[in-house]
């Protein structure tokens, strides 16, 4: 799959990621710490700029090899980085990925998270052909939770001690998407 594709609704933009978001990355993890850093444990209180460089250099690898489809989330009409997404854990035998997601925090209740949740879904299953769309999400968090209910994603259960946080299982709420959810 090449990497110069750019999916929009209009309101966002979602892109790969490139050399040149590696300051604005920064930058937006540094600022959203506190909320992030409780459910995401890449985003911690010594973020780097190396751990930007690193990530940001890698990404072309996994795009490359399949395991990993990553995208930065721009304002459709400026271009301002507002967070990133991307769909991983991918299962191709059985047409399966996992869909995250982050906002940064003062871009966060506008409906940028939302409506990347559904672009990416749709490339899921139009570019990668996937037959479902997981998204795995903390109980205790809120905002996440609301996502993907407003987003649309069917929510199936809770599953027991299905993720760590900060080193110890947690209970996680499963939604998913299949390819009939977006057919008119």
């Amino acid at each position: 799959m090449e990497r110069d594709i750019e999916i929009t609704d209009g309101f966002i933009t979602l892109r790969p990621y490139q050399m040149s978001d590696i300051d604005s990355l920064y930058e937006a993890v540094r600022e959203s710490i506190t909320e992030v850093s409780l459910w995401m444990p890449w985003c911690h209180s010594e973020y780097s700029i190396e751990e930007s460089t690193t990530w940001v250099e890698g990404l072309p690898e996994r795009w490359e090899m399949g395991t990993s489809f990553d995208f930065a989330i721009t304002k459709a009409k400026n271009g301002q980085y507002c967070g990133g997404c991307g769909l991983n854990h991918l299962r191709y035998d059985i047409g399966l990925a996992n869909l995250g997601y982050w906002v940064r925090t003062n871009e966060t209740r506008k409906g940028i998270a939302t409506a990347a949740t559904l672009l990416l879904a749709r490339f899921g299953f139009k570019e990668l052909r996937l037959n479902r769309v997981e998204i795995m999400v903390a109980v205790g968090n809120i905002a996440s939770l609301r996502i993907a209910e407003k987003s649309g994603a069917t929510r199936e259960g809770v599953l027991r001690n299905r993720l760590l946080l900060n080193g110890e299982p947690g209970d996680a709420v499963l939604f998913s998407f299949v390819p009939q959810d977006f057919r008119q």
